[in-house]
């Protein structure tokens, strides 16, 4: 059986039944709107690219409501574990530029897991434990021995989907506030790749663009990040036991 911890979340803690119901209903209707109206198909780089042109000048003619907006959207996406949030990554690069692009992408990731970690905690309890019975075991283990550290070293080397910790990182004693904290730091980096591998596609005009040395080196990063990132994990375990 998995503990879970204190209250983390004292207005969320204090809402009646009935405000409860309301919210998953909320919740259920959204996704049932997504499903029935497919909105993955928008979700998509292909689509992206036909309507890139389009989107370019509605950013230009309206920034801070484009940004958020697509601040908004992203924040749904990742909190329902909707398929597109790389794609969404690429493009915020591309239409925003690395840093407003690093800079919403961060901190909407962030919202949405924590969102879909507090989902999972109050109302998908006993699905996600019997969906993800052997990964909690390992997560409580992992949370045990190495504490936040752990989740850190999740959010770094995406080897586990993105929807299977934030589920599972919500049936265990992790809390709120440390939660977000270390998922923004964790996946800092790896999003800072792909925000910068979308501003490079952004700037392609022709084919002979392909070989531009920004572009290349975007997609060198996004192919060796994951190789870094896990070297630098071993690292850091390294270091701290040998304190």
């Amino acid at each position: 059986m998995f503990c879970f911890s204190a209250p983390t979340l004292p207005i969320f803690l204090k809402m009646t039944a009935m405000k409860k119901s309301v919210l998953a209903a909320f919740l259920l209707a959204l996704l049932v709107f997504i499903v029935v109206f497919d909105v993955t198909e928008y979700l998509t780089l292909t689509y992206f690219q036909t309507v890139r042109t389009e989107l370019s000048l509605a950013v230009e003619a309206a920034p801070w409501t484009f940004r958020a907006g697509f601040f908004l959207v992203y924040v749904v996406v990742a909190a329902l574990s909707i398929p597109g949030a790389t794609v969404m990554t690429l493009a915020a690069g591309a239409l925003f530029g690395f840093q407003w692009g690093l800079f919403l992408v961060s901190f909407a990731s962030s919202i949405g897991a924590t969102i879909a970690f507090l989902i999972a905690r109050f109302f998908l309890g006993n699905w996600v434990q019997k969906r993800f019975e052997e990964q909690l075991v390992r997560v409580n283990e992992g949370i045990e021995r190495e504490g936040n550290y752990y989740l850190f070293g999740l959010r770094m080397v995406p080897l586990v989907p993105f929807f299977a910790v934030n589920s599972v990182m919500g049936l265990t004693r992790m809390r709120l506030i440390p939660f977000y904290l270390v998922s923004q730091l964790g996946m800092l980096a790896g999003t800072a790749v792909y925000v910068f591998a979308g501003s490079s596609i952004g700037n392609l005009n022709s084919v002979a663009d392909i070989l531009n040395p920004g572009l290349v080196t975007a997609f060198a990063l996004v192919g060796i990040f994951p190789f870094g990132a896990r070297k630098f994990l071993n690292w850091l375990r390294s270091k701290r036991t040998s304190r």
